[in-house]
């Protein structure tokens, strides 16, 4: 494997992990109100979504890195 194919899947990991943290700082943010609308409630579960599918990008990155 060349050194700018596992550069690129670093960055690509990298990225991912980024956006997870972002998606979990966005989850946080909407669940420490009181109270929720339904609109927000319905991004909460759009947020998990996103975060579980970044999630399992995340470990098949990892799994094509080995």
């Amino acid at each position: 494997m060349t050194t700018t194919t596992e550069g690129s899947k670093q960055a690509v990991l990298e990225q991912l992990t980024q956006e997870h943290r972002r998606l979990d700082e966005q989850l946080k943010t909407l669940e420490r109100r009181r109270a929720l609308t339904p609109a927000e409630q319905v991004e909460i579960a759009r947020l998990k979504k996103q975060k579980l599918l970044t999630k399992d990008r995340i470990a098949r990155a990892v799994m094509t890195r080995s």
